[in-house]
């Protein structure tokens, strides 16, 4: 019933997969240990969890906050089915630019580690979706930035029909990847 870590195309982006003990009454499945978690990551003290619930076609991000309140997150889906999106956004990194989209849902109880020096998103591909993510540093509205989360230049498929999505005024308003606030590649983040 071990969680296995699962790495992506961009080095310290991670993909956790449950095991789990499952018969007649249901299942039980571990999600986070600590110990697991320190040894195959990195060690994090998560100090805030959040949770969301979007409908059909929302697309939430690119989103992420500059030092000194950058934030690591760790997100799985309760209900539903998203696509989640991390940027590596390190001027000077190999892979600067690059994303990995990782279908989440309820199913496969899957969740993705998006390290500091990361954007995040989402967009819901199921009817809705309940996402549940812990920070490991607060949430702080002065030091928030942001990415359009159609910019060419980092072409990710959000597997929502353009027509179909549903942005915030926030999130129309991003800069793009070009005129956005960055990190440096090599810049202490932790």
């Amino acid at each position: 019933m071990e969680i296995k870590y699962i790495p992506t195309d961009l080095p310290g982006v991670m993909i956790l997969e449950p095991g789990s003990a499952g018969d007649g009454r249901g299942w039980f499945s571990q999600i986070y240990v600590k110990e697991g978690f320190s040894t195959n990551i990195m060690p994090v003290d998560f100090i805030l969890e959040n949770e969301s619930y979007s409908r059909h076609g929302v697309v939430r991000g690119l989103h992420y906050q500059l030092p000194p309140s950058a934030q690591g997150k760790l997100v799985r889906v309760i209900e539903g089915c998203i696509v989640d999106v991390a940027v590596d956004i390190r001027q000077g990194s190999p892979t600067f630019g690059r994303h990995v989209a990782v279908e989440l849902s309820d199913e496969n109880r899957r969740q993705l580690w998006i390290p500091r020096g990361f954007a995040h998103g989402f967009s819901v591909t199921g009817d809705c979706a309940r996402i549940c993510y812990k920070c490991d540093n607060i949430y702080s509205p002065s030091h928030e930035a942001g990415i359009r989360y159609d910019d060419r230049a980092l072409g990710i498929d959000w597997k929502i029909p353009a027509e179909a999505v549903t942005l915030s005024e926030k999130d129309i308003r991003q800069p793009r990847l070009a005129d956005a606030k960055l990190f440096r590649y090599g810049e202490k983040l932790y």
